[in-house]
């Protein structure tokens, strides 16, 4: 059986009346039109089934670290299947290229994290990381310690657990694992630290998340799962030291700290892994996804730290938790080549330049009148929308602000994304000077567009 993959200029799939899309609105998708249908791609752009040529300015989902179309990632994909298309990494098998790439991930991620359980998704790393935790206190003799906190803002995933270790919007109508999850403050200055500083504003969410796991009972709680920067809760950067904070915070109870860098690491703030490099944190598991292959292959990776391992692995069990495609041999080869064209061609090291330059054009924007904020790092930004900059009044989602700004930028050339009033930009890490700055400038022409239209 064949499928007709009709990509002419009507920019309509044949097929796509069966995809069901994720995070889309099914209904809206029902209309002509309403998809847009990419078919190329090559470096920082993509192409549509119209022909246009678009800045990829999501990297896919955050993803595409290395670029579209790199050579040496897809012959080493091709050479793998040619050599070993498929062998599980279940009970005693194993195969080089996933105990290579375990290797390489051990060298590169920080202090103590030397043990890898691949997977194929953030979510399923994520989910992972909470079996894994809950078994070694198991193991420990402390089975009460199940609880997770996590904070208002987060986005951990879309499995069963991972859904409710997110901010609950992301959950609104749907069912997910109750009973484990506890949500902390959100640590967004611009819009919870009303009248406080950067200090004080850090001061009180340390003692709000002390007084919390105090009401909780400390013996009840296994982990606390952040990422380094929020993504899909809008690009939240937290204040100066809240991470090593949190860190002291759950060394003090206890507690393990789960550092999602499913989005931060491999290069997008500049570092193979932005937890402690950056924000001076020691994490006892590390999850990551997205940049690992640059999007290539599905991989995901949760990174233990040596004594969390040592427990899990004592005599007297089986590690009872495992995907027939963990550690796909496709996959595997897709992260070696990956991460070898990264140090070869030293891009983390190119973006503390170049996405600092992409940071500073996008922050420059903050003199247009509706945009109330712009933050966050590097390669790594978001800029919020708002009726008023005194009062910081929000558009209703009525006034769907940020898509309409997103369609003016692709009408221009450029894929931007949507989340509420707020619009995501996480490109290749790729961009050239001259497509860095060709971009501010299409931000900024969709945004004066929507701006005089209001």
């Amino acid at each position: 059986m064949s499928l007709d993959l009709d990509t002419s200029t009507d920019g309509v799939l044949t097929a796509d009346t069966h995809l069901v899309q994720s995070f889309a609105d099914l209904n809206a998708l029902k209309q002509d039109g309403a998809r847009t249908v990419i078919v190329g791609a090559d470096g920082a752009f993509v192409t549509d089934s119209e022909g246009n040529k678009l800045i990829d300015g999501i990297g896919g989902l955050w993803c595409v670290n290395a670029g579209h179309r790199r050579r040496e990632i897809i012959d080493a994909i091709t050479e793998q299947l040619d050599t070993l298309d498929f062998y599980s990494t279940f009970y005693n098998f194993t195969h080089p290229a996933a105990a290579a790439l375990a290797t390489k991930l051990a060298e590169l991620a920080p202090g103590h994290l030397n043990k890898v359980h691949f997977a194929n998704s953030g979510s399923v790393a994520n989910d992972t990381a909470i079996r894994i935790l809950h078994h070694y206190y198991n193991r420990l003799g402390q089975p009460k310690k199940k609880q997770i906190l996590s904070r208002h803002g987060a986005y951990h995933g879309s499995t069963h657990l991972a859904i409710a270790m997110t901010t609950p919007a992301y959950s609104e109508g749907w069912d997910k694992a109750e009973g484990l999850v506890h949500h902390l403050r959100c640590p967004h200055h611009w819009r919870e630290g009303e009248g406080q500083t950067e200090a004080e504003f850090l001061t009180s969410l340390i003692a709000d998340a002390k007084a919390r796991i105090e009401e909780i009972g400390p013996e009840n709680i296994a982990c606390f799962i952040a990422e380094p920067i929020m993504g899909a809760g809008g690009i939240i950067v937290p204040p100066p030291g809240y991470h090593a904070a949190m860190g002291a915070l759950c060394r003090e109870y206890e507690i393990k700290y789960i550092s999602d860098e499913v989005v931060t690491a491999f290069g997008r703030l500049g570092h193979f892994f932005a937890s402690k490099d950056v924000f001076g944190v020691q994490p006892d598991i590390i999850t990551t996804a997205k940049g690992l292959t640059s999007g290539y292959q599905p991989l995901s990776a949760t990174i233990l730290s040596d004594e969390i391992h040592e427990v899990i692995s004592e005599p007297g069990g089986t590690f009872l938790h495992g995907m027939t495609y963990s550690g796909h041999p496709a996959a595997a080869a897709a992260g070696l080549a990956n991460i070898a064209l990264m140090e070869r061609d030293r891009i983390p090291e190119t973006v503390r330049t170049t996405g600092k330059r992409f940071e500073g054009n996008l922050r420059g924007l903050a003199d247009l009148e509706m945009v109330g904020e712009v933050r966050g790092s590097h390669f790594m930004m978001g800029i919020e929308f708002v009726k008023n900059r005194e009062t910081k009044e929000p558009f209703t989602p009525e006034d769907m602000i940020g898509l309409k700004v997103a369609k003016a930028a692709q009408n221009r050339g450029l894929i931007a994304r949507p989340l509420g009033n707020i619009l995501i930009l996480s490109p290749t890490l790729v961009m050239d000077d001259t497509l860095i700055d060709r971009t501010s400038d299409i931000l900024r022409e969709a945004i004066t567009e929507v701006q005089n239209a209001l």
